[in-house]
């Protein structure tokens, strides 16, 4: 080996040190960053005609695509059951149960307490006026938790018009990051830092919708849904959809009052066997069109079911066959066919209203013209028997079994319950998988104590070039002597 030789040795060899300590330094520092693939050098031997040396290839990007493919599946699927857990919660805390104050279980037992007490002396005014009192808190229950239920649909499609948002910046951006990738392999360039910033972008949307990503030569990506959509495949797809700035109940979209989304102009379904399936965007519109309906059918089940059984033909003979009866449409009588939305519309009625001083029609009669015999507890005990009584109620959205208000009332709560509980499992299980596979990734990941270890071998290194070089200098120095 020449002298000419073995320097240009070690001087390659501190090149690829300083650079080695570099990415040592770099990958300590984004340890624990999110997104980050731990870098090291590419080298290789130079041909022994040029000098030999040591060249750098280029900087390696370690990850593994199919372990951080399963963890992005895991991170929709954990956005669904956390989305959809969230809605069971919600909905059980506002309903309650027996042990809950104001509660809808509490304030029926509470109607229930009132009639018996009322009907013991019904003579009483001020207990009359408690059974009004308890009866209006029935149906202002009602009221909130259809309210609630609307409020929760308005905040699901709020929500799925800002992730459509995020997914249509994020596709723009990964896109341009697709371009300056071509241009940095064509240069020659080091494209790990535009790696990096594609990998956040996509974990940045994993959650949205499950993603199946194909890489390229460059390192630029083609991009889709697990349940086929092209998100981008050389241009960015454009996905549409439009807010509405109020819910109701009777807003659908079949009936065109609410959008669904599209993908360059053309129906893309999200929730169900959709194209954008499985993640949280998928359970906002399950959410929107199917969980939170169906909750609102059996409030308004629920709602009919007291007006039914407390209108005419029930335990008041003075009303008409038209006349609303305790409970009423918003002060209307109920028409069957206006079911969707009856819980949020449901009132006492104003002739026997908290503050209306009519209260003794309650028992007298909604009818009556003038107060009648300050004994007679008939009306007050048919009340309570109507409402204890086993009728198959009209609604479909109810069980088809005869059982009292209070046994229907009992149904939907325990439903909501059970509901809770199955989406907390769903969640639970979820939750543990997706930590397994982030604990795996994170394995493969920066090892600070391995990164020491490696920069205590370049220092090595370091040193045993600069030791050749120096030998080299002094070897100069003698042949120039001589």
């Amino acid at each position: 080996m020449s002298l000419s030789t073995a320097l240009y040795g070690a001087f390659s060899g501190l090149k690829a040190n300083s650079r080695a300590a570099a990415l040592v330094s770099t990958n300590i520092a984004n340890a624990t960053t999110e997104s980050y693939g731990r870098r090291e050098l590419d080298l290789r031997s130079g041909p022994s005609g040029t000098g030999g040396g040591v060249l750098i290839d280029g900087v390696l990007r370690n990850v593994n695509p199919v372990l951080i493919a399963d963890r992005r599946q895991s991170d929709a699927e954990m956005a669904l059951g956390g989305t959809l857990f969230d809605f069971a919660t919600r909905f059980e805390t506002e309903l309650g149960d027996s042990e809950t104050p104001g509660s809808l279980v509490g304030r029926y037992t509470a109607l229930e307490n009132a009639l018996l007490v009322a009907a013991a002396d019904p003579s009483s005014a001020q207990r009359l006026d408690q059974v009004s009192l308890t009866a209006d808190a029935v149906s202002t229950k009602l009221n909130a938790l259809s309210r609630d239920v609307q409020a929760a649909r308005l905040d699901a499609d709020k929500e799925i018009g800002r992730q459509v948002t995020l997914l249509n910046e994020t596709i723009l951006r990964l896109d341009g990051i697709n371009d300056d990738l071509t241009k940095a392999a064509s240069a020659n360039g080091d494209p790990a830092a535009l790696l990096d910033e594609q990998a956040r972008l996509l974990d940045s949307i994993s959650e949205i919708v499950p993603l199946r990503v194909v890489q390229k030569d460059a390192g630029d990506i083609a991009l889709y849904t697990t349940g086929g959509a092209v998100l981008l495949d050389g241009r960015p797809s454009e996905i549409g959809f439009t807010p509405v700035n109020a819910m109701d109940p009777v807003f659908t979209q079949a009936g065109g009052d609410l959008s669904g989304l599209t993908i360059n102009g053309m129906f893309a379904k999200a929730s169900g066997n959709g194209v954008l399936k499985g993640g949280s965007l998928a359970a906002q519109f399950e959410i929107r069109d199917e969980v939170a309906p169906a909750r609102q059918a059996q409030l308004d089940a629920i709602a009919r079911d007291l007006i039914e059984r407390l209108g005419p033909g029930g335990p008041d003979a003075t009303l008409a066959a038209t006349d609303p009866g305790l409970f009423t449409d918003d002060g209307l009588a109920f028409v069957p066919l206006n079911e969707t939305g009856i819980a949020g519309r449901i009132r006492i009625n104003t002739l026997v209203g908290p503050d209306s001083g009519g209260s003794w029609r309650l028992r007298d009669g909604l009818g009556a013209a003038t107060t009648g015999p300050v004994g007679e507890a008939r009306l007050l005990q048919g009340i309570s028997a109507a409402l204890e009584a086993g009728t198959v109620p009209s609604s479909p959205a109810l069980p088809a079994v005869n059982a009292s208000f209070a046994t229907h009332v009992a149904d939907v709560t325990s439903d909501a319950a059970a509901a809770r509980v199955r989406a907390e499992g769903q969640k639970t299980y979820l939750n543990a998988q997706n930590t397994q596979l982030k604990e795996l990734e994170l394995a493969n990941g920066v090892d600070t104590d391995a990164e020491l270890q490696r920069l205590m071998q370049i220092e090595q290194l370091y040193v045993a070039n600069v030791k050749v070089m120096q030998t080299v200098n002094e070897l100069m120095k003698q042949l120039m002597s001589i």
